[in-house]
């Protein structure tokens, strides 16, 4: 007996202790919301994808330093008459030579012919190696401009869900409001069914609760539209924000030491300061395009014809594999287009000046965010003493207009005066909402500022 009883006490323990912290763990929080709209928002997927492609446009300007390998096969039908000459020939195709003899039979024969050519660029002054660089500093600049396009995706969601607790906060106090008003307007149609008050406090009572219910459905309407637009980026409808409501209106301080300067390895800088070495290496690449390349060639061709070497011409198409010969070709070359010189300095110095740009832009940049920052700071700090005085409002405001209810049940003052008392206390408290707001707004701007939502993601 004994025995079950002292597990029967422990049982309880265990459920009175496992209780707040099982309501602890499945409490959400801004941060939960954040890793699905990272894991299916199209928007991301889209810039993974653009990642993706940088990645492979690299490999594609790497397997440019590969022997590139050309081949044909095809297989004609038609005439056979040659001059004797040279000529100059295109690149990937090489002359075979032949003996003039007389020929007799039919007037067109069949041809087939396959070659193979191998062209391997061995030295261009450094110029692959710097295409190479460009490449590989575009896929780090795509990369920096996905988190920083993910650092903006994190502040639209902040935003979002502020303004949902936001218009949350307003449709409570909407309600309270009403709430009040329905209790002042029974409170005076008692009186004055008793004769205490003129009739005319019952109306104005009755149309001060109308309006306060007005309001009610225009905040009730703002709060389901917010909903719908933090749902396109959650990509759910079912949303719990009821324990980050309460948390709207606490007085919640960042006490993590603040960052004084802006961060050179912000994903917006460093997207910026990859562009512009990108725009220079390219243009390095292009200045030693206009040089010369040393290339090393080769070749091999298979012909077959349906011209004997007795001098007779056959006519149908499958003497056109006969009579085969084979040639190869192994040499050196310098390629060089002397009259691309002007040309590539130009657009050599036209891309330096982009990097140029790219530079005093991420300049402009980092001294706009650094101002922004201390800024908001300097906001943040008033905006924290404004809610603490805001929100001592509140408290005084409600306690007076408890009081005055009092007076005004009492029969010691008019309808006029508990309105008055009420509508302040309804600024109070629309005051301490906005105060909310805006405190909560300007922490959302200095994360993004610092690339670091830990604190908004975990406290709201």
């Amino acid at each position: 007996m004994l025995k079950q009883i002292m597990g029967s006490i422990a049982l309880c323990i265990a459920i009175v202790v496992v209780q707040p912290l099982y309501a602890q763990q499945t409490e959400n929080t801004l941060g939960s919301l954040w890793p699905e709209v990272e894991k299916n928002y199209p928007g991301v997927n889209a810039r993974t994808s653009a990642v993706d492609a940088a990645k492979l446009y690299e490999r594609a300007v790497k397997s440019d330093m590969l022997p590139q390998v050309k081949a044909q096969v095809q297989n004609t039908y038609g005439t056979y008459e040659g001059s004797a000459g040279a000529f100059f020939p295109q690149p990937g195709f090489f002359n075979v030579s032949g003996t003039a003899s007389a020929l007799g039979g039919s007037s067109t024969t069949a041809n087939s012919f396959g070659s193979t050519t191998v062209e391997w660029e061995l030295f261009s002054f450094g110029r692959l190696r710097k295409e190479n660089e460009a490449v590989r500093t575009l896929f780090d600049k795509t990369v920096s401009e996905k988190d920083a396009y993910l650092l903006n995706l994190k502040k639209i969601l902040s935003e979002r869900y502020i303004n949902l607790l936001y218009n949350d906060a307003k449709l409570n106090w909407t309600a309270k409001n009403a709430e009040r008003l329905d209790s002042i307007r029974n409170i005076t149609s008692g009186l004055s069914a008793a004769g205490l008050r003129p009739a005319a406090d019952s109306l104005l009572a009755s149309s001060s609760y109308i309006q306060a219910m007005g309001e009610h459905d225009k905040w009730d309407g703002l709060t389901h539209a917010a909903v719908v637009k933090l749902s396109e980026l959650y990509g759910k409808d079912n949303i719990d924000y009821t324990s980050s409501s309460h948390r709207f209106h606490t007085l919640t301080q960042n006490l993590v030491k603040r960052p004084i300067n802006i961060n050179p390895a912000h994903p917006i800088l460093d997207a910026l300061d990859k562009q512009s070495a990108y725009y220079s290496r390219r243009g390095e690449a292009q200045k030693r395009s206009a040089l010369p390349s040393l290339r090393l060639l080769g070749g091999y061709a298979y012909r077959g014809t349906g011209i004997a070497p007795n001098g007779i011409v056959s006519g149908a198409w499958k003497d056109g594999f006969n009579n085969t010969t084979s040639n190869f070709l192994v040499g050196v070359g310098i390629i060089w287009n002397v009259s691309g010189l002007h040309t590539s300095r130009l657009k050599g110095e036209k891309l330096f000046k982009d990097a140029e740009s790219s530079k005093q832009l991420h300049t402009q940049y980092e001294l706009a965010m650094q101002a922004d920052l201390s800024a908001s700071q300097a906001k943040i700090h008033q905006q924290y003493e404004q809610l603490g005085k805001t929100g001592l409002a509140v408290k005084q405001s409600q306690d007076a207009y408890d009081m005055y209810l009092a007076r005004y049940k009492s029969g010691l003052i008019a309808l006029s005066e508990l309105l008055q008392i009420r509508s302040l206390l309804e600024q109070a408290e629309n005051a301490h909402i906005e105060a909310s707001r805006d405190y909560w707004m300007l922490l959302a701007y200095e994360a993004e500022l610092t690339a670091d939502f830990d604190f908004l993601f975990n406290n709201l």
